[in-house]
């Protein structure tokens, strides 16, 4: 495993590693991407947002990762290099840890493509002891909340079926049954 990757060019890299919006939604420069996972975490719809996808008298669910040894999350790492790392990491204090009250973490991330080995990532992560943490809830409540929700990026449950659209498109073999039984759910109220 390596932090900073050295490119063709000797140029140094970091890794980001996306298992909520920034799968479909980077919005940010980057060299490349691989789909691919992190072990030892569970994808959860558990955190609270009041920017993004829901307002402070209302806020949405959107995902962040818990320990579980035995799980492992899919998503996307993005490669970023010299320049554009300043650059992105600037855009997601913001848009992750100062709008969203995320904490960063280094992981190892495994690429699908089996044609190199596993890489560090940086990955942004909720924790309960953030003040807009909302904790476990039944997958019909999560449901529920995001299926009323909108924030200043759009609906919440935009949000949810674009993540589930994404598993399904990039990561057939992949059951998230925690994503799954949620977005089954929400389609159940607003069909």
């Amino acid at each position: 495993m390596k932090l900073l990757a050295i490119t063709t060019s000797e140029k140094p890299s970091l890794w980001i590693f996306g298992y909520g919006s920034l799968v479909w939604k980077p919005d940010f420069k980057y060299k490349r991407s691989e789909v691919g996972y992190i072990e030892g975490y569970s994808r959860r719809f558990w955190h609270g947002d009041n920017f993004h996808r829901g307002d402070k008298d209302m806020p949405g669910r959107v995902v962040t990762l818990v320990e579980d040894h035995d799980a492992s999350t899919w998503g996307v790492a993005y490669e970023v290099t010299d320049s554009q790392m300043e650059e992105s990491l600037q855009y997601l204090n913001v848009r992750e840890a100062v709008l969203g009250g995320y904490i960063t973490k280094m992981v190892e991330f495994t690429p699908r493509e089996k044609c190199q080995g596993s890489l560090l990532a940086l990955v942004y992560i909720a924790t309960s002891d953030n003040p807009i943490y909302l904790g476990p809830a039944t997958p019909t409540e999560i449901a529920a909340q995001i299926a009323i929700c909108r924030g200043n990026t759009g609906h919440n449950i935009e949000y949810l079926l674009r993540l589930a659209e994404f598993m399904r498109l990039y990561c057939p073999e992949v059951e998230d049954d925690h994503l799954f039984s949620i977005e089954a759910a929400a389609l159940a109220l607003i069909i």
